[in-house]
């Protein structure tokens, strides 16, 4: 099967054969490396007091990586009024809007301990506010959570604050709200514009109301506007998909997120309402991701990497043409490699060589705060040889390439030593057409970013040691 595409931006550019062998081969189980070691790595050994005693040590440096490096917050909101067939996020499904008031205070708690840990109020580059849906608050709730944050972290004025949109759930007025309030990047989540495809997965919501939406968000002077699209949904077909594609690209986001959908029913309840029959096949999948990355080149979009497109006057395109892209629990991110505080149920924090995970329920989450402690639940530490092997990865994904020389000057290892193993490995993805091994070296050819997780894959050593996968989505 031929594809004529650009994985690389370049529109001009014949993609390579994709046999059905290499995508059999190929098209395994796998992370999305938004870390690394990835999260089902963490252990229950790893508690509170070790996050409090990572930030403390943040607070002591006061330099490069520490107190004096601006730090990302992310802030998990769980409650959604309707489910998504589809989804696998941590979700609350609920119409009981006289949950959010015990929440509100539970978060408040929660960044009043991460602030006494630091000692002081840390300045924070990246706001992001998740879920679940976010624009579940009401309009006097989310006034008073952004006060509770300004009031005791000092957000910079330079900085990325955004927040994911429900279009079924935002009006006009909102939108205006949400500028009026700091946040200067918003997010839709649209999935697929094919009304067949939303009736599968629960999600209706006309292009004409999305379309609207954004020239709202448009004419209120928002930096940047964000559409999220899924492939691989139930009654998707390649030309369906198409359709969505050409509608999203004339609607000019600023940034596309196109994901694939990961069908693991005995892990996400929901998702068992999804008929497996529905599903389209492998092969309808990896066209429908080509046509994606051919659709938006040629609509004057760059492609940033595994899931993420931006029109080339926008910060991520930016940060990709100058070597800046960097990758955290959100994707791919423009912000340097900085400490990041996660805030909510199941949200995760990164602070140091540390990662640290809230509890995932509301019980828990609630009953750790009541102890004045905070909801870790779980996290690791990362060792020697996670951070060397994150540096390779994260540039993979971000970059496309391994430099020897840069890894070995960075962590004062011999890389072909080190690595003598996977880079033998690299050989026969090199057969495949998916790298180009040199003296320095690899890079990620066209095909290889179909496919950059499996190139990423073999420098996890965790994974290496643990053959049971079915955790993890599918690479395609």
């Amino acid at each position: 099967m031929e594809h004529t595409t650009s994985s690389l931006g370049h529109a001009d550019t014949l993609a390579p054969v994709l046999t059905n062998a290499l995508l059999a081969r190929m098209d395994v189980p796998g992370p999305r490396y938004t870390s690394y070691p990835t999260a089902d790595r963490f252990v229950e050994a790893f508690t509170a007091g070790h996050l409090v005693q990572a930030l403390a040590q943040r607070a002591d440096l006061g330099g490069v990586g520490g107190a004096g490096v601006p730090m990302s917050v992310y802030v998990h909101v769980p409650f959604c009024e309707s489910v998504c067939y589809y989804c696998a996020c941590n979700k609350i499904v609920t119409r009981d809007h006289g949950r959010v008031a015990a929440y509100l205070k539970a978060l408040e708690h929660e960044l009043d301990l991460v602030c006494q840990a630091l000692g002081e109020a840390p300045e924070v580059s990246q706001l992001h506010f998740g879920g679940g849906t976010p624009t579940f608050l009401d309009d006097d709730e989310l006034r008073h959570l952004m006060a509770v944050i300004g009031s005791r972290v000092r957000l910079l004025p330079q900085g990325e604050h955004s927040i994911e949109i429900d279009p079924r759930t935002v009006s006009r007025e909102r939108l205006a709200l949400l500028k009026s309030l700091g946040f200067n990047r918003i997010s839709f989540g649209v999935q697929d514009f094919d009304e067949a495809v939303q009736q599968a997965v629960h999600r209706v919501q006309p292009h004409a109301q999305v379309e609207a939406l954004m020239r709202d968000a448009r004419a209120l002077g928002f930096d940047s506007v964000n559409v999220d699209l899924i492939y691989g949904l139930p009654r998707q077909t390649p030309e369906s998909f198409a359709r969505t594609v050409r509608q999203v690209a004339l609607l000019r986001p600023d940034r596309i997120a196109l994901y694939g959908y990961a069908h693991l029913p005995t892990r996400f309840k929901p998702q068992r309402r999804i008929v497996s029959a529905e599903l389209p096949t492998g092969v309808d999948r990896v066209g429908m991701l080509a046509q994606a990355l051919a659709g938006f080149v040629s609509h004057g979009y760059q492609y940033i990497g595994m899931d993420h497109f931006a029109l080339p006057e926008d910060s991520l395109a930016q940060a990709k043409r100058q070597g800046r892209l960097h990758r955290n629990f959100q994707g791919y991110s423009t912000q340097p490699d900085c400490d990041l505080i996660g805030l909510g149920v199941s949200a995760i924090s990164r602070v140091g060589a540390t990662y640290s995970q809230n509890a995932k329920t509301l019980d828990e989450y609630y009953d750790l705060l009541k102890g004045n402690a905070l909801p870790v639940v779980r996290g690791l530490a990362l060792t020697r040889d996670d951070l060397v092997r994150r540096a390779v990865i994260m540039s993979i994904m971000c970059h496309g390439r391994l430099s020897v020389e840069s890894v070995a000057l960075a962590h004062l290892i011999d890389v072909r030593q080190y690595f003598a193993q996977e880079l033998g490995a690299l050989q026969d993805l090199e057969r495949d057409g998916l790298v180009t091994l040199d003296d320095d070296g690899l890079e990620v050819t066209p095909m290889g970013w179909y496919f950059v997780r499996s190139v990423a894959m073999v420098f996890d050593r965790h994974l290496r040691a643990d053959r049971s996968r079915e955790r993890f989505s599918k690479v395609i």
